[in-house]
């Protein structure tokens, strides 16, 4: 019978995430035993790297021979002419009000979202569409990074037009959103849009969802004296800016000035985490949940830490505040539940977890859900659904660090059902 271990190693950035390693045990009544690993599958782009390539269409069932652009000679494709899109707009609340911070707006093409710019104070925003190449995202984010194999964003996807001018084209299937955790919203579609149309998008709608009662902002950030706000607004513009030591001097100040400051703590500790000083960013956490209870993205933070460390009490009793505060918050907090209540032998608390990360990622950001969700398939002994979720991880992340070793357990796995099925006339016989 198979056994399956997770273990942790480093996890990287503000993007961690609990690295998975599967090890497959033989029955010793199982033929084959220490079997070679197969060779790997085609291995070829993942879905959406792939667009289509450009040049002057074909029409099916025509004599496309004179669909050229003039002075073009047979057989000759010019690219399609690329141009650059702009977009403007605002984000309000359904009361009427502009958010309470930032928030981020997103394009998404196909399920999966690509950050593209932020709101000012009031709500407003204007961007270039696919400029922001490299928009940091921590785990207040509501959405999965791409910070690479080590992190969420372990697919090799692309989303259309990504690192070069957009088209037309790669706008089909593409909408644009604002993302607040705990706010549904409104959506505006990109197909069909054209250059030259009117920029201004209107108005984007976020609506309150149910049950929810903790927010990545924080209610005290409106109390703040004018000294500490411009502090903290200047502390956070250098963290941006990965300033780190001016940044924490600001933002040293804000706090300092307004110890209820929560939005200012939970800065700092941001800093803190990136200077890897973890005793100083873990208290400036406790600061920001001191001052406002209601703030997750301090929990979220520290269930980040508490995951790499290995605490894996810590992380469960962290992600589960999150998620009583907010339950549409991030896979990822569901992911690192589940994590940790596989290492506490807790299976059916980290099967739900695995189950709710998958279900608010269905495009497949975070493709280390899958691979956990295998193990912990396999480890309830459901060999045969861990086998179809493993070969769908490896669809979805073909290239990712783990994949050869997934392969060469899949393999042992499939010998181990193979065993297990009855032979043609044993099967007559019963």
């Amino acid at each position: 019978m198979f056994r399956f271990s997770v273990t942790s190693r480093t996890i990287l950035g503000l993007a961690t995430l609990s690295a998975l390693t599967i090890f497959a045990q033989q029955r010793s009544t199982s033929p084959g035993a220490g079997a070679s690993q197969p060779t790997s599958p085609g291995v070829g782009t993942s879905p959406g790297a792939g667009g289509r390539q450009p040049g002057v269409p074909t029409i099916p069932g025509q004599d496309n021979s004179n669909s050229r652009l003039p002075g073009q000679t047979p057989g000759q494709n010019y690219p399609e002419m690329q141009r650059t899109f702009f977009f403007s707009g605002k984000v309000m609340l359904d009361d009427g009000t502009p958010p309470p911070e930032s928030v981020q707006i997103e394009r998404v093409c196909n399920g999966s979202p690509r950050p593209e710019a932020w709101t000012d104070s009031k709500g407003h925003f204007s961007f270039q569409l696919g400029q922001n190449t490299a928009m940091m995202m921590d785990a207040s984010t509501s959405n999965i990074d791409n910070m690479g194999t080590g992190g969420f964003g372990g697919s090799n996807a692309r989303m259309p037009g990504g690192g070069r001018q957009i088209s037309e084209r790669d706008l089909v299937g593409c909408e644009l959103r604002a993302s607040l955790a705990g706010f549904r919203s409104d959506v505006v579609s990109l197909a069909g849009r054209r250059v030259m149309d009117n920029p201004d998008i209107g108005t984007i709608v976020l609506h309150r969802l149910a049950k929810v009662d903790g927010f990545t902002f924080s209610a005290t950030s409106a109390m703040a004296p004018k000294d500490a706000r411009k502090a903290f607004e200047k502390g956070r513009d250098l963290n941006k800016k990965a300033k780190l030591e001016p940044a924490e001097k600001e933002l040293q100040k804000a706090v300092t000035s307004y110890p209820k400051y929560a939005a200012a703590w939970y800065e700092l500790g941001t800093v803190y985490y990136q200077q890897k000083k973890r005793d100083e960013a873990r208290k400036a956490y406790n600061e920001a949940i001191k001052a406002d209870d209601k703030f997750i993205s301090p929990y979220a933070q520290l269930s980040q830490m508490a995951a790499e460390e290995k605490e894996w009490q810590q992380t469960v009793d962290y992600t589960n505040r999150v998620l009583k505060l907010n339950p549409f918050f991030s896979p990822r907090i569901y992911f690192l539940s589940a994590v940790a209540n596989l290492n506490l032998q807790k299976v059916d608390a980290a099967e739900e977890s695995a189950k709710e990360a998958l279900k608010m990622d269905p495009g497949h950001q975070n493709p280390h859900s899958l691979a956990l969700m295998g193990v912990i398939q396999a480890q309830k002994g459901d060999i045969k659904n861990a086998a179809e979720t493993l070969k769908t991880y490896l669809k979805v992340a073909p290239n990712a660090s783990d994949a050869d070793k997934i392969r060469e357990q899949l393999a042992a796995m499939e010998k181990e059902i193979a065993a297990r099925e009855p032979k043609t006339g044993e099967a007559q016989q019963q």
